[in-house]
């Protein structure tokens, strides 16, 4: 082998072999990396920016290695949240290291682990201001080449929340706190209210013209003559002195809109930026006249324009002047569908002159004869600041909706207007000022002047291009073209639609000559490429107009400067300010300055909730205290004693503040010993939130303070007395929770001195569960205590204890105190004259009037007595035998003859004198209920209507729904009876529970197969579905407040919330003094609004404490009635839906039955003389008249009824055309094009569905051939009011069809309304006039029923400028 071949081949071998090596040594590495990560512990971060108001509430989250450094924490932190690094603190948060404020260093390279983070918990971290600077935004660049760049600067920022955001947490929103820093471009930016961005562009555009801010500058504002808060210069004033010295990146504007005399909802209207300029000037014209000012609008805005008609015969002109402040510019041409390229283009176009010739010819007073004439606009005039608006929203005739034209025209940046002047040198013959009817766009401000020009010949005033006597000429080119140069120095953008959309303004300074977006709070440079991108141009193929709803971004108003040397003005510089603004300048400086101060003492400021029980009314009292956080504790209970107006009460030093959790009413711990410490080192520092609040503890002067100590559970204790058989108020100890029970109950014992021996402790560990603490050794933790408990302690030497725990006497004791309530109970009011009546009815029923004898006797020492218990029992026993008995001779007797009518207002209670109703009430009405007797307790069916008869209150039964414990309506029960005599000392507001006796059972709902929706607690054999049960009941007056009305009287009922209502309503039977089926219960919600319970075998586990019940008297219903709204239909009046009263109908009873119950009913309380055969009853759906219901139909069978029924009467004129359900009655109404009315309602019945009988029967009732007659089915609701402009076109008249049945019309059913008219009938021809009279007529009548007359939308509000501050004045700026 050759030694040269050698020394090539083995290094290329070796290379190989090398390479190959080196990969699996990089691979072996990563592997050794990844294994070390995995195995390296990590450390979760959570910071919250506390810099920013709209992100106080949300949190970062990194999960970073242990051995990074925390300068690349910071680097996360500033990538995560869009900061720029170094301009913001990372200081701990609550969680850990309270106690370390110290800000971390961002530049350090010590590790996370190395700088106290904990590896495997959260650590909290506050992001801050640094220095009491905010944190800057970091910006892209704005110089790099792409476009996206640029549109990112010059386009609409998206909202928040919407798809243009590209960052979770970074939102453009406006908010307070972004715009605290001054944009790097040195210009500050304006707070958008909410919809002001068009005046945001005006304002920053009138800011950056030098002329017009050095003389808003020198006009001085008189307080003494004007309130500087409705002064519109004054505010503009202050706002570009804001402009030019603020430190802040954006200002707000509601200064200036107060000026306006805005309100609020103003900001949320959006207008059009050239109106707001022509409203904007015509005010400050107002508010300059006899000032400096006073022309400085004409002088920089004004042109002038002659609109002439020059007769193509005799060369007869007659012209006007105009003066105009903006020139509009047609984007494209009516009926075009070319736009115009340019802006020299669209110039040309608006001077061009038009021929009238043919029809349109015009009447020349010379020729005296109609003659072809030139007609036109000739510019005589240009301002010095010349404003062009491109007139992009537009009206498509086609689809009648507006719409923005995006069609692409270009504009130069310098405009040269010599270009645009007529050079015509060619004199009038005369100069006649007539009405040449010039169209100027409706933008034009136009005056009639003299012909005589010798008050507007000032030069200042721009390039006048006319003499004294009017005729035109030609100036000489060179000084033409020199004054007629113009610059763009802004360039006001629309983006968006004919709908809505957004402007911004894109601005020129005259200092360096850059461009800028001024894009409400956001100020950035642009370049002259983004300026071009504002030409518009749709992109891709649009048609002939653009969508109604299409967006683009364009540009809408463009304002010129004319180039002249001379007269360019450069901004005042700060030395060359008036003395006033200089003034100005300083007292807007120590306020932005002041409020930087307010910003940073609201920084440092601790917002707590305070909690304070006002030691004499008892009365837990809240406010929020803010306190600084260098204030000391004791400085703090010093405010907390102040606010809570302690100082009449008790001494300061009886109080101290203490940790509390109102939630669990927990008292975390107390701070002795930390009186000088600072507040924001005990709260943990500064927070939006914190998870606890403060109690203002109280003491009395001869207590001592209780030391809470952290980690203490707090537990109120409460006493139980089984021979009194109450529940004492609650005593407060504190314990550990690895204490046993034992050593519980030895503190207990010395707290409420009760041997610890024959101790039982009940913990109620949650609102349904009862435990028995029975294991000495096991802990308070293993037991279930938490940081506030609740448990009874009972130690008495009886054998009760001896009992299973669920058995025990202490168990049904705390079972009722747990399930017990305290309601409100309104009697009905008693008729003073009805003793006879009531003593007559008594007699019909029995001996009842015992009753009343019986509570006689309560009176008197109460020894000598019967028990109440046996009185009572007594008493419901003769009720019950009246209910029976009366119930035997309705079964016997006239069932028609129904003496259980509703009527039952003249029956007085039983217990009529004050001493025995008081005697009574007084007493427990505890009792041992065992109902025998079914008919006593029938169920009722659900009704929800409003005693005021309120449809809105007819849908479902809120006394169901508001029930969250509905299953829940088990009752304890047992074979032994156990008296319970006394009431209890407290309550506690807990749902019921289920007894251990009672699982297994089910509350009884109804279904599809019971009867007719109603309830019955009972089944066929009678007996009570439950078992025998024990139910809690104890009634005492009540003095209510006044208002309440004479003659009624207020019961407080304490009563076990699991009775049934059937039960509650036995129990107030000696109260009321009827029978419960002969009153009704009302439970009365917020707004004082009553809802009938109806459901007997419901209980009342949907009531709570201090819920108030009304008592009504009247039948309540029985099991298969329903109580019926009856309305009258009347189909030719204004309202054709009146009600009339309520009824009761009763399955299997016919239509003809509920007439005939209907008709004595209707003479007495509705004065209507009716006989069975002149009316009808009909369905009622709404207000719409349905189905016809027959004599023979019976409810339930043929009828279906439901609870809350409602059903139309409708008197007949005749009789009853309605025999058979084939038949089918509609209502026809004549319309009578010639006259522009309508006819009243007529019924037509058919036999059939066919339109030809139809037609027949329309032909008989009008006399208008067959052949002839058109009609259309009504629309909406009965009675398908329409108004007589709209319905010759709007309906679907004749209709191809041969059946009513079939679409379009789809008539199956009574009721439907039929529209009919003679098609030989020609339409009315209407004048404007007769037309405008005529369309009132109607707005006003079908408002007054209810129905809109046209589809409407939304309109736009005027924008309008309130010189005096005040909308309600009448001087103001259209």
């Amino acid at each position: 082998m050759v030694p040269g071949e050698e020394n090539q081949l083995v290094p290329k071998e070796d290379v190989f072999w090398r390479c190959r090596q080196n990969i699996f040594d990089e691979m072996k590495k990563k592997f050794l990396q990844i294994e070390n990560a995995a195995e390296e512990p990590r450390v979760l971060c959570i910071i919250q920016d506390t810099t920013n108001s709209k992100t106080v509430n949300e949190r970062i989250t990194l999960n970073l290695p242990a051995s990074t450094p925390l300068r690349k924490l910071f680097e996360d932190v500033a990538n995560k949240v869009g900061y720029i690094n170094g301009t913001f603190d990372l200081v701990w948060g609550n969680g850990i290291n309270t106690a370390d404020t110290a800000p971390l260093d961002h530049t350090s390279d010590k590790s996370l682990l190395d700088a106290n983070f904990e590896p495997g918990k959260k650590n909290f971290l506050h992001l801050t201001d640094k220095d009491g600077e905010q944190p800057q935004i970091l910006l892209e660049d704005s110089s790099a080449g792409d476009d996206s760049v640029h549109d990112k600067f010059i386009g609409p920022l998206p909202r928040e929340g919407s798809a243009g955001s590209t960052s979770d947490y970074v939102s453009q929103s406006y908010s307070y706190s972004s715009i605290l820093n001054k944009s790097e471009t040195g210009y500050v930016g304006l707070v958008n209210q909410a919809m002001t961005c068009y005046l945001n562009s005006l304002l920053q555009t009138l800011f950056m013209t030098p002329e017009f801010r050095n003389a808003l500058y020198k006009w001085e504002f008189e307080e003494s003559e004007e309130d500087p808060v409705t002064s519109i210069p004054y505010q503009l004033q202050r706002l570009f002195v804001l402009l030019q010295t603020s430190k802040k990146r954006a200002i707000e504007t509601t200064d200036v809109t107060r000026s306006f005399g805005w309100d609020s909802s103003e900001a949320w209207q959006q207008h059009d930026v050239q109106e707001l300029c022509r409203v904007m000037f015509d005010a400050l014209e107002q508010k300059w006249k006899q000032t400096e000012q006073a022309d400085l609008i004409n002088e920089l805005y004004q042109g002038k324009l002659k609109d002439y008609v020059r007769c193509l015969e005799c060369g007869y002109e007659g012209w006007r002047i105009d003066t105009y402040l903006d020139i509009p510019l047609v984007i494209r041409p009516y009926g075009s569908s070319q736009a115009f390229a340019s802006v020299e283009e669209a110039l040309h176009a608006f001077i061009q002159p038009e021929i009238l010739d043919g029809p349109n010819q015009y009447f020349c007073e010379r020729c005296k004869k109609k003659c072809d004439a030139r007609k036109g606009l000739r510019f005589l005039h240009f301002p010095y600041l010349l404003t062009l608006q491109l007139k992009r929203f537009d009206f498509d005739y086609t689809t009648m909706h507006r719409i923005k034209l995006n069609d692409r025209m270009t504009f130069p940046e310098e405009l040269d207007m010599s270009t645009f002047i007529d050079v015509e040198d060619e004199s009038p013959q005369t100069e006649s000022c007539t009405d040449s009817g010039a169209e100027n766009e409706g933008s034009c401000h136009s005056d009639q002047m003299s012909n005589d020009f010798s008050n507007d010949d000032g030069v200042d005033e721009g390039i006048c291009l006319e003499n004294n006597s009017g005729t035109e000429k030609i100036p000489k080119p060179g000084l033409e073209k020199n004054s007629l140069i113009y610059e763009l120095f802004s360039v006001m953008v629309h983006s968006g639609s004919a709908a809505g959309g957004h402007y911004y303004a894109c601005i020129k300074s005259f200092s360096d000559e850059q461009w800028y977006s001024f894009n409400d709070q956001h100020v950035s440079r642009i370049t002259q490429e983004d300026i071009k991108k504002t030409h518009g141009g749709s992109s891709g193929s649009r048609g002939y107009y653009s969508s109604a709803f299409a967006s683009s971004t364009n540009a809408y108003m463009l304002i010129y400067r004319l180039k002249d040397p001379a007269r360019n003005a450069k901004f005042l510089e700060v030395d060359e300010y008036p003395e006033h603004i200089k003034n100005l300048v300083q007292r807007e400086r120590e306020l932005e300055e002041q409020e930087k101060r307010q910003r940073e003492i609201e920084r440092n400021t601790c917002k707590i909730k305070l909690f304070c029980l006002h030691p004499v009314k008892q009365v837990m009292m809240e406010n929020k205290l803010e306190v600084h956080k260098d204030k000391t504790l004791k400085e703090a209970v010093e405010m907390a004693y102040k606010m809570m107006d302690l100082e009449e009460v008790i001494p300061m030093d009886c109080c101290r503040l203490v940790k509390y959790d109102e939630f669990h009413d927990y008292l975390e711990r107390s701070y002795e010993g930390e009186e000088d410490t600072p507040m924001g080192l005990l709260l943990g520092g500064v927070k939006s939130t914190y998870m606890f609040d403060l109690l203002l503890e109280t003491r009395r002067p001869d207590q001592v303070f209780q030391s809470y100590k952290p980690g203490e559970v707090m537990v109120k204790v409460h006493v139980v007395d089984l021979k009194a058989e109450s529940v004492a108020a609650p005593i407060t100890v504190r314990a550990y929770l690895n204490e046993t029970v034992t050593e519980f109950k030895q503190l207990i014992s010395k707290a409420v001195h009760l041997p610890a021996e024959t101790m039982r402790v009940v913990l109620e560990r949650c609102y349904n569960d009862l435990r028995l603490l029975t294991v000495p050794s096991k802990t308070l933790k293993n037991e279930g205590f938490f940081r506030s408990n609740k448990v009874f302690v009972e130690s008495s030497e009886t054998l009760d204890y001896q009992m299973a725990f669920t058995d025990s006497h202490l168990w049904k004791l705390l079972d009722r105190h747990a399930n017990t309530i305290r309601l409100f109970v309104l009697l009905p009011e008693q008729s003073p004259g009805s003793f006879s009546k009531r003593t007559a009815y008594q007699k019909a029923g029995g001996d009842s009037g015992n009753v009343g004898d019986d509570c006689e006797r309560v009176k008197g020492p109460a020894g000598s007595l019967k028990s109440v218990e046996a009185i009572l029992e007594e008493s419901t026993e003769k009720l019950k035998s009246l209910s029976l008995q009366q119930q035997q001779e309705g079964d016997n007797g006239d069932s028609s003859k129904s003496t259980e009518t509703s009527d039952f207002e003249n029956i007085e209670s039983p217990l009529n004198e004050r001493g025995s109703s008081a005697s009574v009430d007084n007493r427990e009405l505890e009792q041992h209920m065992q109902t025998s007797d079914p008919e006593n307790f029938q169920s009722e069916e659900r009704s929800d209507s409003d005693v005021n008869n309120d449809r809105s209150t007819s849908s479902v039964d809120s006394d169901i729904l508001s029930s969250s414990h509905s299953s829940d309506t088990l009752c304890n029960a047992d074979n032994a009876q156990i008296p319970l005599a006394n009431g209890l000392d407290s309550h506690s507001i807990t749902s019921s529970r289920r007894t251990k006796a009672n699982e297994g059972k089910k509350e009884t709902w109804d279904t599809a197969e019971e009867d007719s929706g109603t309830d019955s607690e009972y089944d066929e054999s009678g007996k009570s579905r439950g078992e025998i049960q024990y139910m809690y009941f104890k009634a005492e007056p009540y003095a209510a407040d006044e208002g309440s009305g004479e003659g009624h009287k207020w019961l407080m009922v304490h009563v076990d919330k699991r009775i049934t209502l059937a039960t509650f309503k036995q129990h107030l039977e000696p109260f009321v003094g009827v029978l419960s089926s002969h009153f009704k219960v009302f439970r009365v919600y917020a707004s004082n609004q009553e809802f009938e319970s109806v459901r007997l075998n419901e209980t009342l586990s949907s009531f709570s404490d201090d819920n108030k019940i009304t008592i009504r008297l009247g039948r309540a219903l029985k099991k298969g009635e329903y109580r019926v709204k009856v309305y009258q239909l009347l189909v030719n009046e204004q309202e054709p839906c009146k009600f009339l009263l309520d009824a009761v109908f009763a399955k299997g009873m016919t239509v003809r039955q509920s007439k005939e119950e209907l008709i004595p009913q209707l003479r007495e309380q509705c004065g209507l003389e009716l006989s069975i055969d002149r009316f009808r009853l009909r369905k009622k759906t709404w207000k719409n008249p349905g189905t016809v219901f027959l004599d023979y139909h019976i409810y339930e069978e043929d009828i279906n009824i439901s609870s809350n029924w409602e059903v139309f009467l409708e008197v007949l004129d005749g009789v009853e055309k309605m025999k058979s359900m084939s038949q089918l009655a509609v209502l026809s109404r004549q319309w009578r094009p010639s006259e522009m009315k309508l006819d009243p309602f007529q019924e037509v019945v058919l036999e059939s569905s066919s339109v030809d009988e139809l037609r027949d029967k329309l032909y008989e009732i009008s006399g208008i051939p067959v052949e002839d007659i058109e009609f259309a089915k009504g629309r909406g609701t009965f009675p398908c009011d329409i108004s007589v402009l709209d319905i010759h076109q709007d309906l679907d008249w004749n209709p191809k069809v041969s059946t009513l049945n079939v679409w379009p019309l789809y008539i199956c059913d009574d009721g439907a309304v039929i529209f009919y008219r003679d098609r030989r009938e020609e339409l009315m021809e209407l004048t404007d006039e007769q037309r405008n009279e005529l369309m009132k007529k109607e707005s006003s009548r079908l408002q007054k029923t209810g129905h809109r007359v046209t589809y409407s939308p939304r309109k736009e509000k005027a924008l309008k400028i309130y010189l005096d501050g005040a909308p309600n004045k009448d001087l103001t700026q259209d």
